[in-house]
Formats: C-alpha cells, sequence, structure tokens
C-alpha cells in the first residue's frame, strides 16, 4: 500500500506541473475564447452575451469573411503539393550514395530556420516591380516585367513560391523514411527487370505513405493557419495587410486584424473556433481517406 501511495505521491510530482501549466495556459484560454465567441468584447467594455450574432455577422454580413476564406483554401490546395513534391524529390535526390551528402542536407534544410520576416524580404526583392532581380533578368530577354507583389493576380503566387522555399522540415521527414526502406526489396525488384520509376512506385512510395501521410496533415494545417507569411510580406512591400485587393489576404491575417487591429475580440474568437473545427475536419477526412492508401506494415 505504501509503494502504491509513493508512485502516485511520485507521479503527481512528475506530471503535477505539466497538467497545471496545460490547464493554465491550453485549456482554460481555449475555454474562455469559446465563450467570448458567443460575447460581443471589444476590450474598453466587460464581454456582453449576444449568442450566435458572431457567427451569424461572419458568414452573412462580413466583407472579409469569403474573401479570407478563398485565398487561405487556394493557397492550402495549391502549396502543400508543390511542398511535398519538392520535399520529396530532394529527399530522393539527398538519399543516393554522393560525396559530401550531409553537406548538401544541412544546405538544403537551412532555409527552413531563417524567419520569416527573412523570405519576405528576400523574395520581396527578387519580385519588386522597379528594379527587381526578376525583372531585371527578363529585361535581358527583352521582356516586359510586372510590378510583381503589387498585382491582385500575382502576389498570391509569388506568396506561394517564397512558402514553398521551407521545404527543409517535410524533405528530412522524407530522408528518415527513405533510410528505412529495405536495400534488398529494391535489389531483388531490379534483379527480376524492374526499372526506376517502378520500384519506386510499388516498392519505396507505398513503405514511405506513413511518411508522407504525416506531411500531408501537418502541410495542411501549418496552411491553414498560414500568417506570418503574409503578414512579414504586407510590412516590407509597404502593402496594407491582405495585400493590393486583398488578395493575400489570409484567414489567419484576417483574424489578426479582428482581434489586435479591430479589438473585435468576440468576432476574433468566434474566428478561431471556425477555423479549429475546420482544421479538425479536414484532419478526420484525411485520417478517413488515409485507409485506402497507407500502409503501417511492410
Amino acid at each position: 500500500m505504501n509503494i502504491r501511495r509513493a508512485e502516485r505521491v511520485t507521479f503527481w510530482l512528475f506530471a503535477g506541473p505539466a497538467l497545471l501549466g496545460f490547464v493554465a495556459f491550453s485549456l482554460w484560454p481555449m475555454l474562455y475564447s469559446l465563450w467570448l465567441s458567443f460575447c460581443q468584447y471589444e476590450v474598453i467594455a466587460p464581454p456582453r452575451f449576444i449568442g450566435l450574432r458572431n457567427y451569424i455577422f461572419l458568414f452573412q454580413h462580413d466583407a472579409a469573411f469569403w474573401p479570407s476564406v478563398r485565398v487561405t483554401l487556394i493557397f492550402t490546395v495549391v502549396q502543400v503539393p508543390l511542398a511535398i513534391l519538392a520535399a520529396l524529390a530532394f529527399a530522393l535526390l539527398l538519399h543516393q550514395p554522393v560525396r559530401a551528402r550531409g553537406f548538401w542536407r544541412a544546405i538544403y534544410f537551412m532555409p527552413s530556420i531563417l524567419p520569416q520576416a527573412a523570405y519576405a524580404v528576400i523574395f520581396g526583392y527578387i519580385f519588386q516591380g522597379d528594379g527587381g532581380l526578376l525583372n531585371r533578368l527578363l529585361a535581358l530577354g527583352g521582356i516586359e516585367g510586372k510590378a510583381w507583389t503589387m498585382s491582385p493576380d500575382w502576389a498570391l503566387p509569388v506568396l506561394i513560391m517564397m512558402s514553398l522555399w521551407g521545404f527543409g522540415y517535410p524533405m528530412v521527414i522524407f530522408l528518415a523514411g527513405l533510410q528505412n526502406v529495405p536495400r534488398e526489396l529494391h535489389e531483388a525488384a531490379h534483379i527480376d527487370g524492374a526499372g526506376a520509376w517502378a520500384r519506386f512506385r510499388h516498392i519505396t512510395l507505398p513503405l514511405i505513405s506513413p511518411v508522407l501521410f504525416f506531411n500531408l496533415i501537418m502541410g495542411a494545417i501549418a496552411a491553414l493557419k498560414v500568417f506570418d507569411l503574409a503578414y512579414a510580406f504586407s510590412i516590407t512591400q509597404n502593402l496594407p495587410p491582405g495585400g493590393p485587393a486583398r488578395a493575400t489576404l489570409f484567414y489567419g491575417l484576417n483574424l489578426y486584424q479582428q482581434a489586435f487591429g479591430f479589438f473585435h475580440m468576440g468576432l476574433a474568437s468566434a474566428m478561431a473556433w471556425l477555423l479549429f473545427l475546420f482544421v479538425m475536419a479536414v484532419t478526420a477526412v484525411n485520417f478517413g481517406l488515409s485507409r485506402r492508401w497507407v500502409h503501417y506494415d511492410n
């Protein structure tokens, strides 16, 4: 009995601080934000319960809500597959037995640890309309450049290209998955006459499908919550939040404006919970579909 009591005391001594931190800094703020989503709260006055009016306003009357949803969905649908393809392609290249393989892996991973503001400055210089690097290169070929970052048609594609620069994290995860693929299977398939594409399709891809699924889930969640990239891009290009004609008004950026620009905390809380529910729904659908193509056994 004394041993069990000592084990319980030891458990709470180790788990208690973490549980208290979770309740104080995660669970309680989430529950409070859920309450605020049903309130009118603009900081200067106490919260006032208004029921579902915040949600009704977002769906029916907010002029920025649906444009921000549209921009975020387009970004997610385009950026996530491109980022996964880029990460997988470089992982396959760096998995080959080449000289200084560790050096090249570090070089390609390094951009992932740079802050988003650095991306915005670098790509802002490249795509700048007047004197930008891309327009200078186009001028050498007699092609007239564009004001890429100021164009509603090109601002979002520029941001997508900026985001692809940070494919290092999924690349490293793909590399870990590729290292677990038995080389004997490739050798046996090669002896049987299977080409490189056949070996990749029927051996490598099924065996790294759990890694591919993980990168897909994490990439989709990150894309749906993107904020810092769009915010840094707007600041460095001297653009209003959301870019030209709301072309880069992401959902997270719109949420930030409602909370800390207009101090509509109740409305921002409603937006945060809608985003949370949508992310959960997308994740659940992906988990359901993964049963058809993700293989967890060898």
